[in-house]
């Protein structure tokens, strides 16, 4: 019994470590430090998409683990809700990704002393 048992759990180790890019929703939960059925949770709200798998057996991104932790973190120090705490996520990656954006058309900035340079001149 104790020998097909760690059979098993060796056979869960290779299937989870397969994939290096998706992750079950127990790793998910052991990587972000959460309990699992909050990590189901957070699933249920929106916090992250399955990226594969089955509907009994969804696979996540690796890095949905920071995700999970971030909201959490608002969660408790901010005293957000858990469904407020996934907006404010959802709006500062979109945040992120407009400034990167920005970045790519804006023209590079001159220097300080270039700067201070033509506020004289004027």
């Amino acid at each position: 019994m104790a020998a097909s048992r760690a059979a098993r759990a060796a056979a869960a180790l290779v299937r989870r470590r397969s994939n290096g890019s998706a992750v079950e929703i127990d790793v998910l939960a052991r990587e972000a430090g959460l309990h699992p059925e909050l990590v189901r949770r957070l699933v249920r709200l929106g916090a992250v998409e399955p990226i594969g798998g089955t509907r009994s057996a969804p696979l996540f991104p690796r890095d949905a683990a920071a995700q999970m932790a971030r909201i959490v973190r608002l969660h408790r120090d901010l005293g957000l809700s858990y469904s407020s705490a996934v907006m404010t996520c959802e709006l500062l990656a979109r945040i992120d990704e407009l400034e990167a954006r920005l970045r790519r058309y804006e023209p590079p900035l001159r220097r300080t002393s270039e700067v201070r340079a033509w506020i004289r001149t004027d």
